[in-house]
């Protein structure tokens, strides 16, 4: 139990937590239904579809053009492979007539005539028809290779076209995806600011009255609403928004709290300044009692030494934190309703010091 209970009832702290349980559970359900009416807000106006932006009239001839392209060039591709394998058969041939032109030659006599042998002739046109089919062979893959480069390069300058034409879309749908986005985060600050300025009215008017745990659970669900309920859903401009608002309540929070220190600090120099007994009558003796427990004078509020048998009074504003029961002569706290030895209600003076 801390300091600022030990004054009050058993019950009364029990009440006091049991209140602080109804103000979190209010804001819980006040923040599940928040969210639940945050998620619906970006269906309020739904986003443009990109497709809508792009120029089909002038996209779709390019598109088909690149199909076509696309599918001339597997074709090309496919019969330059088949190219390389006649090539590589018609030098395979050629290699093999090669040699054995060779070979004839090698077993003719030195005295024939090899230029009228007919076997000679026969090997030698066998070697230039194989030649002839290699050359054919590379001369239709080097055609195949021109038709690929000149292929590859309309297909480059459609596909650049069709590049521009999808960043003028883009460039449409972003700007109208702004507006979008503009006009459904207008709408959910529309929703957050608000709760924000009740639960700053809350605050200053109504945190201590009778139903105050409705009004801290009030202000958590607008505190979590606004700085984390809105997050997910704030465009890339927003968090300035967030970060502003969050400073300025800051600023205000700070400002208040200088004011509220400034008006503590002077009324509790105006209070020194009068006689003990009436400012014992402005005190509320159960919180009196508690700080004098705590070993804070209930006066002043500053640290006081309750250990000391001679500390009868706060050195700090002269106010009488001990005396003694008029019926058993205990010392006692001041404050005390009864003693606390013979339970006798006490009438004594709370100002005399104990004899």
């Amino acid at each position: 139990m801390t300091a600022s209970t030990k004054g009050l009832r058993r019950a009364e702290v029990w009440y006091q937590r049991a209140l602080w349980v109804i103000a979190i559970v209010f804001a819980n359900f006040l923040i599940g239904l928040g969210g639940k009416v945050v998620d619906d807000l970006p269906h309020v106006e739904q986003a443009p579809n990109r497709d809508a932006f792009i120029d089909h009239r002038a996209s779709a001839p390019l598109q088909e053009r690149l199909s076509k392209l696309q599918a001339e060039l597997t074709a090309n591709g496919d019969a330059t492979d088949q190219a390389a394998l006649m090539l590589t058969a018609a030098q395979h041939d050629t290699q093999q007539a090669r040699e054995a032109f060779r070979t004839m030659i090698a077993t003719r006599h030195a005295t024939a005539d090899a230029e009228q042998d007919p076997a000679v002739m026969s090997h030698a046109q066998a070697l230039e028809a194989a030649t002839q089919r290699e050359r054919a062979a590379q001369a239709k893959i080097d055609a195949l290779k021109q038709d690929e480069l000149s292929l590859t390069r309309e297909r480059s300058g459609v596909a650049q076209a069709l590049a521009v034409l999808d960043a003028q879309a883009n460039e449409r749908y972003q700007a109208v995806q702004r507006k979008v986005e503009l006009r459904v985060f207008g709408i959910r600050l529309l929703f957050t600011l608000p709760l924000l300025l009740i639960a700053a009215w809350l605050f200053a008017k109504q945190r201590k009255s009778r139903y105050w745990p409705f009004a801290w659970g009030f202000i958590f669900f607008a505190l979590f609403a606004f700085f984390v309920e809105l997050v997910p859903y704030l465009p890339s401009y927003g968090g300035y928004v967030r970060y502003t608002v969050g400073i300025i309540l800051t600023v205000l929070l700070g400002q208040y709290s200088i004011r509220a220190l400034a008006r503590y600090l002077e009324r509790k120099r105006a209070q020194e300044l009068q006689p003990g007994s009436a400012r014992r009558e402005s005190l509320d003796l159960i919180k009196a009692y508690a700080r004098v427990t705590a070993k804070v004078c209930p006066g002043c509020e500053r640290t006081i030494d309750t250990s000391d048998p001679n500390a009868n009074f706060c050195p700090h504003c002269g106010i009488g934190v001990f005396n003694l029961c008029p019926h058993c002569r205990t010392r006692k706290n001041a404050f005390s309703r009864f003693c606390h030895a013979c339970g006798q209600a006490d009438g004594g003076d709370p100002e005399a010091s104990p004899a």
